[in-house]
């Protein structure tokens, strides 16, 4: 087991291991467990019980925290109505049509951002990058919401902290929450509205307790255990 720094084992201290923490407990408790000196990010951590051989019980979701992630959202646009300036407008740090995709695809213009959206009638020739765009998690899709014939409406929608989270192979949830220096209220706001999507999003399928456990922690803190029913 690696040996932790003294801050670390000293912000152990102030957490019953025995112990599960309300929302609003847990979150003065992610001030006194904080051991580094930037503003660091906050993380919620959710482990599901899932059923692997049911596709169905795969979570793929987008979910806009009443106070955002703290983080910037590069937004990449292609639609074919000749609106880039509008959609550049409403948030995105590029966009285009044709041309796009072919400066993409030859290398020319690097992938340099987050999300990708598109129109129904861009995503037919979404094909010559999809293999570009595919692994790193790029390609819009209709079911993430990254799709739609009022593309300006989708960029400020994103780029005003709309984001993707999913569930891994183990059935995890791992995602930031908002950054500490948000403070109490704005923290506990977006810790309860991601614990009461991921409730809203259980599948049909799913039988008995649905989470096993939720834990939060700063960057390089300690975890702190949710007591969560569910």
């Amino acid at each position: 087991m690696a040996k932790r720094g003294k801050k670390y084992n000293k912000a152990i201290e102030f957490i019953n291991a025995e112990m599960a923490y309300s929302i609003a407990e847990a979150v003065e408790l992610l001030e006194k467990t904080n051991t580094v000196k930037f503003d660091p990010t906050v993380e919620v951590h959710f482990n599901l019980n899932l059923d692997p051989k049911y596709a169905d019980q795969m979570i793929r979701t987008t979910i806009s925290l009443p106070n955002g992630t703290g983080k910037t959202v590069k937004v990449c646009a292609f639609s074919d109505a000749g609106n880039v300036d509008a959609l550049k407008a409403a948030g995105a740090v590029i966009a285009g049509g044709e041309d796009l995709i072919n400066s993409i695809a030859s290398g020319e213009t690097a992938l340099d951002f987050d999300v990708c959206v598109a129109t129904p009638s861009m995503m037919r020739q979404m094909w010559k990058i999809a293999r570009v765009l595919g692994p790193k998690g790029l390609m819009p899709n209709p079911k993430t919401g990254t799709v739609g014939e009022d593309l300006i409406a989708v960029v400020k929608e994103i780029a005003a902290w709309k984001f993707e989270f999913k569930t891994d192979k183990q059935w995890n949830i791992h995602s930031i929450f908002g950054k500490l220096s948000f403070g109490k209220d704005k923290l506990t706001a977006n810790l309860e509205k991601f614990v009461s999507v991921v409730k809203e999003v259980k599948p049909s399928g799913s039988k008995g307790k649905y989470m096993n456990s939720v834990y939060v922690c700063n960057a390089m803190g300690p975890s702190i255990k949710l007591d969560i029913q569910g």
